[in-house]
């Protein structure tokens, strides 16, 4: 395994990990965040819980996104 190789698959180690904590740290946030929304409005729910669904899928994307860089970088490894 030569320097290149080892590079290779720590850069796709670095680029799930983070790829991966700013998507959690904005879930997290933005479900807290809905569930004090719909406990002060609960006639709002579906709106909220909609909206926070859409807005959960875009930051899952961004996590997906990471994973699909690791799997090219570790494409090059083989």
């Amino acid at each position: 395994m030569d320097i290149g190789t080892g590079l290779i698959g720590l850069a796709a180690a670095f680029s799930v990990g983070i790829a991966t904590i700013a998507p959690a740290l904005g879930q997290g946030n933005t479900a807290g965040k809905a569930m004090e929304a719909i406990a002060r409005q609960p006639e709002a729910a579906n709106e909220i819980r909609t909206s926070l669904i859409i807005s959960l899928a875009f930051m899952e994307a961004l996590t997906i996104y990471g994973l699909l860089i690791a799997f090219l970088l570790l494409g090059k490894i083989a």
